[in-house]
């Protein structure tokens, strides 16, 4: 006879049935609950590689949050999810272990938001650009420098490629390839200039590429923006009459530094300065952005030929070399001003 009845059996059935809900439950909570992983702030994971989930654990340790690492590594084994793609995955607020791990297995990035600054050069944009994304800022140098195999695809000159970076921020995968980065702001330039002042560009007496050259010295030489057109017309006007464009940042280009010129710079003998050279420079001396392109395309109407600095930041505009010699002398009377009171205080420092 059985030491346990019918009652019995029902009995521990139930028990068990009610065990292994308590258990599910559990277990289903602690995969698909959406408090597993949480924080008070955007955290942004970076994955150069493809990882583990033991690396994964780590990684989000490094970023300072609060997890546990066995739960993590279980839930991992348990859904499957034991190798992780390279890329960036945003975390913020509270999520799953499911939904986070399955994200980072799939490789589904959340994009970057990339930013390329105006009247940059070449060498600082590569850096820029291999610093916000997972490339390599050589690659970026090359493409920029020399006839690669996508500016022969667009049919430039690297130096006419990196003319068209056009400052902006943009929204793209930190994975993306080097070419790719590249062909993404290409064509937002396209959108953003070549198409939208086709009209613009076909009229104009200077080609595409002599624009965006005309428009990086604007870049370089105006700190304002309502400024520009002024700037433009001026070296419009040099060279419609002949004259030599003596544009002072290209000098600064020809000699690699960004200072106060001396008298001897402008001797300097380098194929882009145009204090020794008709016309334009052979190519951009940086990325200009709209407003400088804008510039060139409209630019101001007016007789003025030289120009020269003022105190403000802005220019003192002349239809003479006569006036410009007068207004170039108040200009240096200020500079030895500020360089007076400059060495004033330095001995006055070293003396206190």
């Amino acid at each position: 006879m059985s030491p346990f009845s019918l009652r019995d059996y029902l009995y521990l059935a139930a028990l068990f049935s009610i065990i292994f809900l308590l258990v599910f439950i559990s277990r289903s909570t602690r995969l698909h609950g959406d408090r597993a992983i949480v924080t008070d702030f955007k955290v942004e994971l970076l994955l150069h590689e493809r990882t583990d989930l033991e690396g994964l654990s780590n990684a989000l340790l490094e970023l300072g949050l609060d997890i546990n690492s066995d739960e993590l590594i279980w839930a991992g084994q348990t859904l499957g999810w034991r190798f992780f793609r390279p890329g960036r995955y945003e975390i913020e607020g509270a999520t799953s272990y499911s939904d986070f791990l399955s994200k980072a297995a799939r490789g589904l990035q959340d994009p970057a938001r990339v930013t390329i600054i105006p009247g940059t050069d070449i060498a600082r944009l590569s850096r820029s650009l291999g610093n916000q994304m997972r490339a390599d800022s050589s690659e970026f140098h090359q493409i920029f420098s020399d006839s690669s195999s996508i500016a022969l695809e667009f049919g430039l000159s690297g130096e006419h490629v990196f003319a068209r970076m056009l400052p902006n921020t943009y929204e793209m995968y930190w994975t993306s390839s080097v070419e790719n980065t590249i062909r993404r702001v290409l064509r937002e330039f396209e959108r953003l200039v070549e198409v939208r002042y086709q009209s613009e560009i076909e009229s104009n007496e200077l080609t595409l590429d002599e624009i965006l050259t005309l428009a990086s010295i604007v870049e370089w030489e105006a700190r304002f923006n309502d400024e520009k057109p002024k700037i433009s017309g001026l070296y419009l006007n040099r060279l419609d009459r002949n004259m030599m464009l003596q544009a002072d940042p290209t000098v600064a280009y020809a000699l690699g530094e960004r200072r106060r010129l001396l008298f001897e710079d402008y001797r300097f003998e380098h194929p882009y300065n145009t204090y020794l050279i008709q016309g334009l420079p052979p190519g951009p001396i940086t990325n200009p952005d709209l407003s400088s392109i804008r510039a060139v395309l409209n630019p101001e109407q007016h007789d003025y030929l030289f120009m020269v600095a003022t105190p403000e930041g802005t220019h003192h505009f002349s239809r003479t070399f006569q006036e410009h010699r007068e207004a170039s002398e108040v200009w240096r009377r200020w500079i030895r001003e500020q360089t007076r009171i400059r060495e004033e205080q330095e001995r006055a420092g070293a003396e206190g």
